[in-house]
């Protein structure tokens, strides 16, 4: 039980940051792109109740990889429907992964300037800023795999010719449904771990050369 609540500690907090800004970013740039409908909604906001979905939110303090409550867009506002698309659903997993970095680059600091000898303050921090690089690599990660509702089946959608895009946006339906059962099954945890391992690995490689 003290474990759990040891974790809750950093994992809440690190939740509720990468859903804010994720979700903030999917908005922002809707929004700068001409669409009025995420600013109409409440959705640029960084207020994480504002975007929080309770069983995505469950999985990501549990399993590190969920999802948020999608933000609403128009795309008919954007001058090319297509690439504003793409851009808008890339700027959820791309706030993350920078997140994701600029974690890492503070651990690091916090292990240059201490050499590795800190008290508790600290060593909250720096366990923090772990979680919320794990956390925003899972997310970043989880959220580009092209299952609907997920930023990963919007950019494919705006990539398919317009036939295979009907075809291929049926699947929706069945979208939470199948990423309940992957979630629920070891199916989708070696390549998700390894491709997170790997972005991790990439992260603090930059970090030593840049410090």
């Amino acid at each position: 039980m003290g474990n759990i609540l040891s974790s809750l500690i950093y994992s809440v907090p690190a939740v509720l940051l990468a859903i804010s800004l994720h979700e903030f970013a999917h908005g922002w740039v809707s929004w700068k792109l001409g669409d009025p409908t995420p600013k109409a909604t409440g959705r640029i906001s960084l207020n994480p109740f504002h975007h929080l979905d309770l069983w995505g939110t469950l999985c990501l303090i549990v399993f590190h990889f969920g999802w948020a409550k999608p933000v609403q867009i128009n795309p008919w506002y954007y001058k090319n429907r297509k690439m504003g698309t793409v851009l808008v659903s890339l700027a959820g997993p791309g706030m993350n992964f920078l997140l994701a970095f600029l974690a890492t680059f503070l651990q690091g600091v916090i292990l240059r300037v201490t050499g590795g000898y800190v008290g508790q303050v600290v060593y909250y921090l720096y366990t923090l800023l772990f979680y919320i690089s794990s956390i925003n690599l899972g997310l970043g990660v989880f959220n580009l795999i092209p299952i609907p509702p997920l930023d990963g089946s919007k950019v494919l959608g705006a990539l398919l010719p317009e036939d295979l895009y009907f075809r291929y946006m049926q699947f929706e339906r069945y979208g939470f449904i199948v990423l309940v059962v992957l979630l629920a099954t070891p199916i989708l945890d070696r390549p998700l771990y390894l491709v997170t391992e790997l972005l991790q690995r990439l992260f603090w490689g930059i970090t030593g050369l840049l410090l």
